[in-house]
C-alpha cells in the first residue's frame, strides 16, 4: 500500500516538474499586410446630345417633256354613230359604227334574186328615212354570206352587193349585205371592211363628221 502511494507521488512530481520545465508556446498568426484595393473612379455617362432634326429637301424633278411623234396614220376619228350617204339611191342614213362587225349591212325590203343575161342580180328596196318611201334598186350579186345568230336562232344567209358609201370626205366602193334591220335602231351598220385603214373610232363621240353631200357621179367603178 505504501508502495502505491509512493508511485502516485512520484507520478505527480514528474507531472509538476514537466509543467514547470516545458515552456508554454502560444501560437501566433503571421502578420499579413493589407493589400490596398484600387479605387475605380465612377464613370458618369455623358449627357445625351439631342440631334437636330434633319430635313431632306429633294431637288424638284424637271417635268418630263414627251416629244410629239407625228402619226403616219391618215385615219379620221369618228364617233359611234355618223351620217352616211348611200349610192345608188342617194339616201342619207344614220349609221351605227361597229368595229365588231366584219361586213357592213343595210336595211332592205322585198329582196329578190333574179337572172339577167345569164347573170344574177338582186332586186330590193331601200326605205327613205324621212317619208318612208321605197327606193327600188337592182345590184349585181357579189357574193353570199352566212351570219350566225347569237340568240341560238337559225343562221341568216344574206346577199352581198356593192355600193358607194360616203362618210365625211371618204367615199368607199363597199361590200354591203342586205338584211331586214327593221328591229334595229339604225338602218345602216358600218363594219370593219370600211373602217380599216380609213377611220379610228371613238365610242364616246357622235356625229363628228359633217353630213355628206350628194355626189354628181354615182356610177360604178
Amino acid at each position: 500500500m505504501s508502495l502505491i502511494r509512493y508511485s502516485l507521488l512520484m507520478a505527480c512530481s514528474l507531472i509538476l516538474l514537466g509543467c514547470q520545465t516545458t515552456p508554454s508556446v502560444t501560437p501566433t498568426c503571421p502578420v499579413v499586410e493589407p493589400v490596398p484595393c484600387p479605387v475605380c473612379e465612377v464613370q458618369q455617362c455623358p449627357e445625351p446630345k439631342i440631334a437636330e432634326p434633319v430635313t431632306k429637301e429633294c431637288e424638284p424633278t424637271p417635268p418630263v417633256v414627251c416629244e410629239q411623234v407625228e402619226s403616219d396614220s391618215k385615219s379620221t376619228i369618228i364617233g359611234e354613230r355618223e351620217w352616211a350617204l348611200v349610192e345608188p339611191g342617194d339616201v342619207i342614213l344614220e349609221a351605227r359604227i361597229d368595229t365588231g362587225a366584219e361586213t357592213s349591212s343595210i336595211h332592205a325590203e322585198d329582196i329578190q334574186l333574179v337572172e339577167k343575161d345569164g347573170k344574177r342580180w338582186i332586186r330590193f328596196n331601200l326605205i327613205h328615212p324621212e317619208n318612208g318611201a321605197k327606193i327600188p334598186l337592182e345590184r349585181r350579186l357579189h357574193r353570199r354570206i352566212l351570219v350566225k345568230r347569237k340568240a341560238g336562232g337559225p343562221d341568216d344567209r344574206r346577199y352581198v352587193v356593192r355600193m358607194w358609201v360616203t362618210l365625211g370626205d371618204e367615199r368607199v366602193w363597199l361590200d354591203v349585205s342586205l338584211s331586214d334591220r327593221d328591229d334595229f335602231e339604225f338602218p345602216l351598220l358600218i363594219g370593219r371592211n370600211m373602217l380599216m385603214d380609213n377611220f379610228t373610232v371613238d365610242v364616246s363621240r357622235r356625229h363628228t363628221l359633217p353630213e355628206p353631200a350628194l355626189q354628181e357621179d354615182g356610177s360604178d367603178p
